[in-house]
């Protein structure tokens, strides 16, 4: 890779990436323009994709492809600061982002969930072969444009721009370790958060936060590029810095997205075999984010889950847990224990105190059911179902982050803004970079925004460089 001139450059590969710069590409040529395009991939070709690689890439859709509509109140109520316009674009631009991926070859498979969940119509959809699909199908078209070039293993360095502070271009560094400038009136950032920078997540998040195991390997790339880039040339921040998406993870595994969600039909204890929190106050959807974090903050990074023949065969079991590991498996509960390293006693005399306080309602997974334990600390809200049927079950699991919550603010035309809200002119960011959430992330949405502001961020740069030509 040598010095050159572009219309665009896009950093990163994953799902917003790749539909910013198909978007670009596809609008100049609907303006009979063939537009000189450069992506920039840190990772090598058979990594390509970042996150979106290796997520399963659930989204809260309807079968006609609209977006959960309780999801943008959702959203809403989790902090003053949060930006409407956003969420509200994404609401209405859902049926066209997916329209956008399935017409460039993603099959989209729409499917019940089956279990007591949040998402509004109990339903959802996600791509025919997970996030691998959406990045190698979207890769494949952008390789046959003419105009595009990818360049593998080169991460971007400094945005480059003008006397009047508008972009003018970026560097970036090459496998051979030299610097080379890029010329373009438009760069789009789509290089993932900060999920691997190991001092800013002591900074933000908190000293141990390094411990906790990234939830994908292409989450390996995310070391805040993108947002160190953008504030540099005068980009705000959005988002909780200190708060960060995990998910109850494996301990044992190395597996991508090895996640373990059955637990509202167990216990969750901690390392001194006691429960510590309310395992089916709601349903998982909107619960396994908190209950990562709480493993992480409060008890040492380290949990169990633990459960019987009753939580293994309720229906869709095996859709709960994506982990490539079997549980932990015993006759008796003192033998569990033990192969977990728990305290024998300890584990059996929490079941016995769980199963004595479980209620008498009758069992229903597939809704918040009232089976309430009483007269214990903490209590279990619903699903208290008593663990007596052998063989027992249990999982080790600790925090493993997938994004984090702090990052570039936009606005809902992908515009990077300033700390007053001024578009800095011909930056743009999307994905999980972009910081939206407070305290809370309503699930289905990372991909989906993904997409969507990735796609608005190249039509609206491709636009603006075609009144550029016409006003010349």
């Amino acid at each position: 890779m040598s010095d050159a001139s572009y219309d665009v450059v896009v950093v990163g590969m994953g799902g917003a990436g790749l539909c910013a710069a198909l978007s670009y590409a596809e609008t100049a040529q609907s303006q009979s323009r063939t537009a000189r395009i450069a992506v920039l991939e840190r990772a090598p070709k058979e990594e390509r994709g970042g996150a979106t690689r290796y997520t399963t890439a659930r989204i809260r859709i309807d079968d006609d492809n609209n977006l959960d509509p309780t999801f943008v109140d959702t959203v809403a109520a989790t902090h003053r600061d949060v930006d409407l316009e956003y969420f509200r674009t994404l609401e209405r631009e859902t049926p066209a982002s997916i329209r956008f991926i399935e017409e460039r070859g993603v099959e989209m498979i729409h499917y019940p969930l089956g279990l007591a969940t949040g998402i509004h119509g109990g339903r959802e959809a996600t791509p025919n072969g997970g996030g691998k699909a959406i990045v190698e199908t979207l890769a494949t078209r952008l390789e046959e444009i003419e105009g595009v070039e990818i360049h593998y293993e080169t991460e971007a360095v400094d945005l480059l721009t003008d006397e009047r502070g508008a972009i003018s271009g970026i560097t970036a560094r090459g496998r051979d370790g030299y610097v080379r400038t890029l010329s373009a009136p438009a760069v789009i950032l789509a290089c993932g958060g900060w999920q691997n920078n190991k001092a800013m997540l002591a900074q933000y998040v908190g000293p141990d936060a390094v411990d906790c195991p990234l939830i994908a390997p292409g989450v390996a790339y995310n070391t805040g590029d993108g947002l160190r880039m953008a504030t540099a040339v005068g980009g705000a921040t959005s988002g909780q810095f200190d708060m960060i998406h995990g998910e109850p993870y494996d301990a044992r595994s190395t597996f991508p997205d090895a996640v373990v969600l059955s637990y509202p039909y167990g216990i969750l204890v901690n390392k001194h075999a006691k429960r510590f929190i309310d395992e089916g106050i709601e349903p998982l959807d909107r619960t396994f984010e908190a209950f990562a974090y709480e493993i992480y903050r409060n008890q040492d990074n380290q949990a169990y889950l633990i459960g019987d023949q009753s939580m293994v065969n309720i229906p869709y079991y095996e859709l709960l847990n994506t982990t490539d590991m079997e549980p932990v498996t015993a006759d008796t509960l003192g033998e569990l224990a033990t192969k977990l390293g728990l305290d024998p006693a300890a584990l059996e005399e929490t079941v016995a105190e769980f199963n004595a306080a479980a209620g008498p309602q009758p069992f229903d997974p597939t809704r918040k059911d009232g089976k309430a334990t009483s007269g214990i600390t903490p209590p279990k809200s619903n699903w208290a179902q008593p663990l007596e049927q052998p063989p027992f079950v249990g999982y080790p699991l600790t925090c493993a982050i997938c994004f984090v919550f702090g990052g570039v603010r936009t606005d809902a035309q992908a515009r990077v803004v300033s700390p007053s809200g001024a578009p800095i002119p011909g930056l743009y960011a999307a994905g999980e970079m972009t910081g939206v959430f407070y305290h809370y992330y309503p699930v289905g949405t990372s991909v989906l925004r993904g997409l969507t502001f990735g796609r608005l961020a190249g039509a609206h740069a491709a636009n603006a460089a075609a009144r550029e030509v016409a006003t010349a």
